[in-house]
């Protein structure tokens, strides 16, 4: 390195980091090669606890964690030798004597104008610790519940196939139909697993919505008792369901929930009881203004659980000892959901237990109050359930004969004049001949899978087919999954199995067109990224700007899928946040066209108006629009730019 430029100058200048330092929250360093650290923002009074400008000239190291000094001393001299590095962790000091997990991406300063210096940007991960910790110890459990599932699939799906062959070579109608009865129960255990896992993954990804309709406790109690009184009869079990006076109301939330909460409680009731009785018991705890706390109580005359198995029952992949699993089947997950549901709706549930008794679970959730009028209200207000399209030509892709029947057949109900394809190949074949107004991909084929054919929609054909809307049809809604989704360029995806009105309201939203809104749009035909001012900022360094492109490929899909989850969460002030932290980002690729719709979202978080919800959203989509065709223009530039050597 010869000739150095002064490092505290620069910094007094405030050149490359001062629009990271406003616009980012944060922590942020400046240090040099020898780590003295030359400047510091004032979050590090916020999550550190130092006052401005008090660790000024001294050392990074000194307030390492001496167990990680050596091996981050090793990764800050990496740091050193390239002109950007991110996710190196390290364990700092705190104001109070406590030490927290960070990690920063650095921005090497010498490689822009020969200054011996890294701008650290460092985020705290210590929670993210926590949680690898966490997950560690929920690892033997689910390595048990995988196990479980092994034999709980195969079993109902052994026998069906079994049976299926029975009844074919079968000529005896009564033989045949106990058959068809033995395959139906078969089928309705393979549902419950199925169920049970993906209410799980619902609930524990943060989308679960819950709704807020009028409805009747003596009408939701009455459908129960239609629902368990055969079961319940055909076991010679007595079944009451007793509703106080009290809390024989209409109130406002979310029957669907509760019914599942109780369903579970009533399920696993019967199951465990051999004689005797279950009774389901629903009071007026107190009431607090316009909002009842309702008790529900499912108890019952079974087997009982261990008294030192009772803390562990609400854990999930977990039942009371493996006897249990081998005796009565099932996942494990059921008592889980049942706990989450509840406490998602605010309430919380306790049980009571004595071996070969019975049991006690009661729940208690808040209700507001309504009447007669919020009933109809709700009536009026149901969604219509037909819808009509008019010239609109969807391209179905998916290799599954009853997949493509099914949803074929739903598109046709609505006027929707489909062609299919099995493979990306096929597709991409139609594609060239023909016009549509959307595309639904299913993830895996064979020959070319949804990936590759959308990245191949988006870079070999003009607008307006490169910008037709596309959406993933995937078995597997794991945040891997959907992430990759928007990385390649889809619009949109939908989890099978999907009801009828999940994707009418999908189609509606595309046919609509959600991204003709107000806000500003890219021109089709022009670009919404300008490299020029990271040019400018590292003096045409085209290594640095390679690594500030991957860093932007990889990190903003990312970012744009947790402000779509908080959005559905209506989160409107980590919205806010998650909408500040990429300001940054989207100003040095240049997107004029985003960073006022970033600005306007990160306002809106904040701002307390009554239709932020509306405001916000319409502003995401046309921002993410803008992002899916910012990342394919960086990826082509950045091919472009390798051949140039």
């Amino acid at each position: 390195m010869k000739n150095p430029k002064n490092l505290d100058s620069y910094v007094s200048k405030e050149e490359f980091f001062k629009p990271v330092v406003e616009d980012g929250s944060d922590v942020i360093f400046i240090v040099d090669f020898q780590g003295i650290i030359k400047y510091h923002n004032r979050a590090v009074e916020e999550n550190l606890g130092y006052k401005p400008n008090s660790l000024i000239e001294k050392n990074f190291f000194d307030f390492i964690h001496p167990d990680t000094l050596t091996s981050f001393k090793e990764a800050f001299k990496k740091s050193i030798s390239k002109p950007f590095e991110e996710n190196i962790e390290f364990y700092f000091l705190c104001k109070d004597s406590s030490y927290r997990y960070f990690e920063f991406n650095s921005i090497n300063i010498w490689h822009k104008n020969r200054i011996e210096g890294l701008i650290l940007d460092c985020r705290d991960i210590t929670q993210r610790k926590k949680d690898a910790e966490e997950l560690l110890k929920a690892q033997k459990a689910k390595e048990q519940f995988l196990a479980n599932m092994s034999h709980e699939i195969r079993t109902p799906i052994n026998g069906i196939a079994g049976l299926v062959s029975l009844m074919a070579e079968s000529t005896d109608d009564d033989e045949r139909k106990s058959y068809l009865s033995a395959i139906q129960k078969s089928a309705e255990s393979l549902k419950v697993i199925i169920n049970d896992i993906l209410d799980l993954s619902i609930i524990e990804s943060g989308k679960l919505k819950l709704e807020k309709i009028g409805f009747s406790l003596k009408s939701q109690l009455d459908s129960l008792n239609n629902t368990f009184i055969y079961q319940a009869k055909s076991k010679n079990i007595s079944l009451n369901f007793n509703l106080s006076p009290e809390a024989n109301l209409i109130i406002i939330g979310d029957p669907v929930r509760l019914n599942q909460v109780l369903i579970n409680l009533l399920s696993n009731a019967l199951k465990f009881t051999h004689e005797g009785k279950i009774e389901v018991s629903v009071n007026l705890e107190y009431k607090i203004k316009n909002v009842c706390y309702i008790s529900f109580t499912v108890s019952d005359t079974g087997i009982g659980i261990q008294k030192q198995k009772l803390k562990s029952i609400f854990e999930s992949f977990t039942q009371a000892d493996e006897s249990v699993t081998r005796r009565y089947g099932g996942t494990g997950l059921g008592l889980a959901i049942t706990k989450q549901l509840v406490e998602l709706q605010g309430g919380e549930i306790k049980v009571s237990s004595e071996e070969k008794k019975g049991s006690d679970f009661k729940f208690t959730l808040p209700y507001k109050t309504g009447t007669f009028d919020d009933l109809e209200e709700k009536k009026s207000k149901k969604p219509q359930r037909d819808y009509w399209f008019e010239n609109y030509k969807v391209l179905l892709v998916e290799d599954n004969d009853i997949n493509r029947l099914y949803v074929t057949k739903l598109l046709k109900k609505w006027n929707i004049d489909a062609d299919e394809a099995e493979n990306g190949i096929e597709a991409m074949e139609k594609i060239s001949t023909k016009h549509y107004d959307l595309i639904l991909m299913d993830l895996q084929m064979p020959v070319m899978d949804g990936f590759e054919s959308t990245t191949l929609i988006r870079k070999k054909f003009r607008p307006p087919k490169s910008n037709i809307p596309i959406i993933a049809l995937t078995a597997n809604a794991v945040k891997a999954d959907t992430e990759r989704c928007f990385e390649v360029g889809m619009n949109d995806y939908i989890s099978k199995p999907f009801r009828p009105e999940e994707l009418l309201n999908l189609l509606v939203k595309y046919e609509k067109g959600v991204n003709s809104s107000n806000f500003p749009e890219p021109d089709k035909k022009e670009n919404v990224t300008d490299l020029s001012y990271l040019f400018d900022s590292c003096h045409g360094d085209k290594q640095f700007v390679l690594e500030m492109i991957d860093v932007f490929v990889k990190s903003t899909p990312k970012s744009i899928i947790e402000i779509e989850s908080l959005i559905e969460q209506k989160n409107w002030r980590d919205v806010s946040k998650e909408a500040h932290k990429i300001k940054p980002s989207i100003s040095f690729m240049g997107l004029s066209s985003g960073i006022q719709l970033v600005k306007e979202i990160e306002a809106s978080g904040n701002s307390g108006d009554l239709n932020i919800g509306v405001h916000i959203s319409e502003k995401f989509m046309a921002l993410k629009k803008i992002i899916n065709k910012a990342i394919i223009e960086l990826q082509d530039y950045k091919t472009e730019l390798t051949k140039q050597g």
